[in-house]
């Protein structure tokens, strides 16, 4: 079984579009798990009419990393598949028989796709962005085997996952440090078949130039002192 773990904090914009698709499409054993960092709009309520299993924080919390290792904990899938709350998956019966494929791979420990941006929503900078996310992630991966991916999707043996210890507690880049992590255990895969869209909305809210810098700045203050500038994940979004 697939466990699906989606981290939220006020997603009501776009968590029912992610999880609708899910509910009407999907025939391959899994189960949805919302990790809700107490959101003040409808994201929990929503969740509730696509899953029974929403989980919600105690306290908030200061990173993502902590929400995704929380669903972890619930999680009952053999295989782990970590997304953001407006991450969408167009038709996923045909998305996860392709991306559970490379798992008959016994070497293979985790899996990531293409990053796309919604057609209605995409501009000329989405474009270029991403092309070269796509092929950055190919040549780490499947090339260089040093691994790299981002949040929006991650498919992870749970084996795997809990051999290097879940996803580091870090406000970003966390995802990027999962992935080096599982490298050196087995390999990682990008599949450019395997297409993930999302609203693009970070890029759009800041501007590609400000939300590369911070990017950056983060990358480097975690590789010189372990530990990323930003305190709150939310000041990111």
């Amino acid at each position: 079984m697939i466990s699906i773990i989606i981290p939220t904090y006020n997603e009501e914009k776009y968590i029912e579009k992610s999880l609708a698709c899910f509910k009407e499409k999907m025939t391959i054993p899994h189960e949805i798990i919302i990790c809700d960092d107490r959101s003040t709009d409808a994201t929990a309520e929503i969740a509730r009419e696509y899953t029974d299993k929403v989980i919600v924080a105690d306290i908030k919390h200061p990173t993502i990393a902590a929400n995704r290792n929380a669903g972890a904990t619930s999680a009952r899938g053999d295989i782990f598949v970590f997304m953001d709350g407006d991450s969408f998956i167009e038709n996923p019966d045909v998305f996860f028989t392709r991306a559970l494929h490379h798992f008959d791979d016994p070497k293979i420990v985790a899996v990531t796709g293409a990053l796309n941006i919604f057609p209605h929503v995409k501009t000329s900078s989405d474009i270029v962005m991403y092309a070269i996310f796509n092929f950055v992630h190919y040549v780490k991966n499947n090339i260089l085997h040093s691994g790299e991916s981002s949040g929006k999707f991650q498919m992870i043996r749970k084996s795997a996952f809990e051999k290097v210890g879940g996803f580091p507690d870090l406000v970003t880049r966390e995802d990027a440090l999962m992935f080096k992590k599982l490298a050196k255990i087995g390999r990682t895969v990008y599949d450019n078949n395997l297409v993930i869209l999302h609203n693009g909305r970070r890029a759009h809210k800041y501007g590609w130039p400000k939300l590369l810098s911070i990017w950056v700045v983060e990358t480097l203050w975690v590789a010189f002192f372990k530990k990323t500038l930003i305190k709150e994940w939310t000041a990111v979004r």
